[in-house]
């Protein structure tokens, strides 16, 4: 039982598939590719690549190859030979990706990373892991809940998504408000450069500064600098125990000025999540949650940590989210209940895909104490537009998932959701917010980049590229706008 207590870039083509010109590829460089691999691990034929053409984004380019590497070494032959002959190459782990960061826009020669998913090393005193990067999220998480840890970045993919993925993106998801993101959480990488130069970076041990710290720049860095083929985990012990309240406001604002409320207190809660009204409308009929007609958006607010004094610290958060516009606030009592709870958050995603198989879900992020401004800003968006705008995330740190629900094959709809779109990126900006929190920028969001960052900054992150990847091969045209 519960208990109380200005203008879109020309360039960008958020709703097409794109389809890209490209010459036959060199019979030398198949030929090559050959002496690499074993049949099974090469596809040719268009209809045996076309899947690999996806990502989560529903965008599409068909690749001319597709290989499945299971060793370092046979990463670093690829790569020499797409130099070697000028093929572009774009590497994928499962393509849960919702930017189109893994669709290779050239053609060219994907590198599927699914088959390197093997254990490396495991030692539970020095709290770490070495995987390969095609391990699952959640994967990781079985293997060391065996020995009383885990990882911290835990997307709502999980338990299809892998490391490696994780890692290129920098996807955090619920824990990341307490414990951080994958850059706080890994300690060094194996990895091959766009010139085919091997890597091995980062440490260890839980400190160290030795030289510039590479292993947070190729985190986050979608494919275009390194190719990840090892990881080294930081693990965090498990916690005793937790508790999950669920609080319920008259409206979005009022959740949001909650949201301020119990991050300004010291009590950091290890997920803390956010769905507006009209999500939860949504959602009735995917949940075993009783949830208010009148509610107009609900807070997940999980604490956890030592046995004793959960129970006081559950309440020191509880008080921090009452506030006038409160309707219910209680604490999960059974695992049952904590399990519909997170049923609830996660049905999300699922049922919006069924309502608009075609949304446009962005992932923005402002400071706490704006999410207030974010919501009022974005409903009037929805109304001067008339666009359904549904909204949730991870509210601790400002993470909105922004979902405009439209039918982007008509044509009216479409152009409205073009600029909607681009009133959001700047009410973000204007906000002293980032267009991406955790799912990147890939094609979606590229050419906008230069909103955000100045033109010194981008002139600084294209000679890093050049200076890892000479001759672009690597998943050319992505993350930074074109020039």
């Amino acid at each position: 039982m519960w208990s109380d207590t200005s203008l879109m870039s020309k360039k960008s083509l958020p709703f097409s598939n794109i389809l890209t010109n490209t010459a036959p590829l060199p019979t030398e460089f198949l030929a090559l590719l050959a002496t690499i691999f074993a049949a099974p691990e090469i596809l040719t034929a268009p209809e045996d690549c076309w899947v690999y053409g996806y990502d989560n984004s529903r965008r599409h380019s068909l690749p001319q190859v597709v290989v499945f590497p299971t060793t370092h070494d046979q990463v670093v032959s690829v790569v020499l030979a797409c130099n070697q002959f000028q093929v572009a190459l774009t590497v994928r782990g499962r393509g849960t990706g919702t930017t189109g960061a893994t669709v290779p826009l050239k053609g060219g020669l994907v590198m599927s990373l699914e088959r390197m998913n093997r254990l490396v090393e495991f030692s539970p005193d020095n709290r770490y892991i070495i995987v390969e990067p095609g391990m699952t999220n959640q994967e990781v998480q079985d293997i060391v809940k065996q020995h009383g840890f885990f990882w911290p970045p835990d997307p709502t993919s999980a338990a299809f998504c892998s490391v490696g993925g994780n890692l290129a993106y920098n996807s955090a998801g619920p824990k990341a408000v307490k414990y951080g993101t994958p850059r706080e959480n890994t300690l060094g990488l194996r990895a091959v450069t766009g010139a085919g130069k091997e890597l091995r970076v980062g440490v260890r041990t839980s400190k160290g500064v030795v030289g510039y710290d590479l292993t947070r720049l190729i985190i986050g860095s979608e494919g275009t600098l390194a190719i990840i083929t090892e990881a080294t985990l930081k693990l965090t012990p498990l916690p005793e125990a937790t508790k999950t309240l669920r609080a319920i406001y008259q409206t979005v604002f009022d959740a949001a000025q909650a949201v301020s409320a119990i991050m300004a207190q010291p009590i950091v809660p290890c997920a803390l999540e956010f769905i507006d009204g009209n999500a939860i409308n949504m959602i009735r009929h995917y949940s075993n949650c009783d949830l208010p007609e009148q509610a107009g958006a609900l807070l997940m607010i999980e604490v956890d940590g030592a046995t004793e004094g959960l129970d006081a610290a559950a309440e020191k958060v509880a008080a921090n989210a009452k506030n006038a516009g409160l309707l219910d606030i209680r604490v999960a009592q059974t695992k049952q209940e904590v399990a519909d709870l997170w049923q609830t958050r996660k049905a999300l995603s699922p049922a919006l895909r069924k309502v608009a198989p075609k949304k446009i879900n962005e992932d923005v992020v402002v400071p706490v104490t704006e999410i207030p401004a974010l919501i009022e800003g974005l409903d009037k968006l929805s109304n001067k537009y008339q666009l359904p705008i549904i909204n949730f995330g991870h509210a601790g740190n400002g993470n909105i998932h922004v979902n405009l629900l439209l039918d982007p094959d008509v044509p009216e709809q479409s152009s409205k959701a073009h600029h909607c779109l681009d009133e959001i990126f700047s009410l973000v900006l204007k906000l002293n917010g980032t267009l991406s929190g955790e799912h990147g920028v890939g094609l979606e969001k590229r050419d906008f980049v230069d909103r955000e960052l100045d033109a010194n900054s981008l002139e600084l992150m294209r000679n890093i590229k050049r200076q890892f990847d000479p001759n672009g091969i690597l998943n050319p045209d992505k993350m930074l706008p074109l020039i």
